[in-house]
């Protein structure tokens, strides 16, 4: 009996020092267009992929890998959300101040509602509630939606710069407090929030994702680490190096993976032995490409990105911030 215990524990062992997956940019998608853009959204189920761009969404068929749609007059969108149970899907439309509410077969605007807050940035749908949640960055507070009505149910403070948010499929948001470099845990059907916890070493959080199934977060940070933890027990659970400029993260068959805009890769990280989080591949990208979505069905990547141009000497001596190629947007795709 003793024998056959240590044997699954080192089968177990091995499978988690596995080397991992290589990845790879396997295709580009060619979109177009002008301006900047912000977070993107994976369908999987529904092959779709929806990227804030501009005053605009744009939806992509990953499959036929094409853009088939958009959603217009979203002005400074910032974030999609998805109700596949009611067949909606939203938008959070930073310098209007609204929530703009389509269908997901049309792609038709049935709505605009308008958010008790200021610069709504992250946005997500919380299914056990039926409720969306926008996150506020300006107001440093959270609006909770009827996503079947419509309705405004609340707005609530969340002492900060709000960021990226996950759900947990019980009720419960996550999102990094991008001011207090800390976890913040919302009760859904409550409209509140519930608790907090420092991440700290992290400096200025944005990106976040989650692994449901063992209960962790990824936080990516502007001092180029990425930190693990533990919503339940509230506490670090590790950290790893990660390139400059990441402003996303993705989960993805059990790593995480690091948009790096400013170095133009990903690092990929993975648990290397118990408890110790380590970078286990840097994969090449572009330079811009800074958010990242995650098809967990088909294990690929998707991060929008456009060619950048060279940043200029002003008059006082300083470097311009560069500038965006118009007509270069696109969206590199990451797989195996």
């Amino acid at each position: 009996m003793k024998q056959r215990i240590t044997l699954c524990v080192l089968a177990a062992s091995a499978m988690l020092w596995a080397a991992p997956p290589a990845y790879k940019v396997t295709d580009k998608i060619k979109v177009g267009g002008e301006g900047g853009w912000d977070y993107v959204y994976v369908d999987s189920a529904a092959h779709r992929l929806y990227v804030a761009h501009n005053a605009k969404v744009e939806v992509v068929d990953i499959a036929a890998q094409k853009a088939v749609g958009e959603i217009p007059d979203t002005p400074g969108v910032h974030g999609i959300a998805v109700a596949s149970d009611l067949g909606r899907g939203f938008t959070s439309n930073g310098r209007e101040n609204t929530v703009t509410i389509f269908d997901l077969k049309t792609l038709a605007v049935i709505s605009k509602v308008n958010v008790n807050g200021r610069n709504p940035d992250a946005i997500i749908y919380e299914p056990v509630s039926r409720r969306v949640f926008t996150f506020n960055g300006q107001s440093h507070d959270a609006t909770s939606i009827d996503a079947k009505t419509g309705m405004v149910l609340a707005t609530f403070p969340v002492d900060g710069k709000p960021e990226f948010a996950q759900v947990d499929g019980k009720g419960h948001i996550f999102f990094n407090n991008e001011d207090k470099a800390e976890i913040y845990e919302v009760d859904a059907q409550k409209n509140a929030v519930m608790k907090h916890y420092s991440i700290a070493p992290c400096e200025s959080p944005s990106g976040l994702a989650i692994d449901a199934a063992k209960r962790r977060l990824y936080s990516v940070c502007e001092n180029k680490l990425m930190v693990v933890s533990d919503p339940d027990a509230s506490k670090v659970l590790g950290t790893a190096p990660i390139g400059a400029g990441p402003d996303g993260v993705a989960f993805d068959d059990g790593y995480a993976f690091s948009s790096n805009g400013q170095d133009g890769n990903i690092t990929m990280v993975g648990e290397t032995s118990p408890g110790k989080f380590e970078a286990v591949a840097t994969i090449e990208t572009q330079r811009s490409a800074r958010t990242i979505g995650a098809d967990q069905k088909a294990h690929k990547l998707y991060l929008p990105a456009s060619e950048i141009g060279v940043p200029q000497e002003s008059k006082d001596g300083k470097r311009t911030r560069p500038t965006i190629i118009p007509g270069t947007f696109s969206i590199l795709v990451v797989g195996r």
